[in-house]
């Protein structure tokens, strides 16, 4: 073990359990990265260089099943780096799936409304949730998080 913690390995299910077209996408489905994107790297990078020290893969809250990519504990500011595809981006998220689209209409979904929960659970417990686009400049992303952080450290 490399040091991750085990919710960040992948594991591959029985056939009988795949929605994927073709066993190839079935492959590339489960061996997608949870956590150390490209672009969540660059990001964190860029953070670090501005002296931030952060959390990765944590949960922001101690009964809330879900793990944002970066973490400020102390001025709780919980950041999501979302892939495009995965999560509905308006900008690259709109193009259809060739194979069975409806289901991943009905998933792309089903992670927005996780998405919109989990944001209003966070604010709920006085929470700050940064969500950052794969495709956004990770300056301007490092920029928009550094302010969250800052502005919560006034108060």
């Amino acid at each position: 073990m490399d040091g991750r913690p085990r919710s960040s390995e992948r594991t591959r299910r029985s056939e009988s359990a795949s929605y994927a077209s073709t066993p190839g996408v079935r492959s590339r489905m489960q061996m997608q990265r949870t956590r150390d994107t490209a672009p969540e790297l660059a990001v964190r990078r860029l953070l670090h260089s501005m002296g931030f020290r952060y959390r990765v893969d944590r949960s922001p809250l101690p009964k809330l099943r879900r793990r944002a990519d970066i973490v400020f504990g102390a001025v709780k500011v919980a950041v999501f780096v979302d892939g495009c595809f995965w999560h509905g981006c308006p900008e690259h998220g709109r193009r259809q799936t060739q194979a069975n689209p409806a289901y991943w209409s009905d998933k792309i979904a089903a992670n927005r409304a996780r998405d919109a929960d989990t944001d209003s659970r966070l604010v709920d417990a006085g929470w700050v949730s940064v969500r950052i686009w794969e495709h956004e400049s990770p300056q301007e992303a490092a920029d928009r998080i550094a302010a969250a952080v800052r502005q919560r450290r006034v108060k």
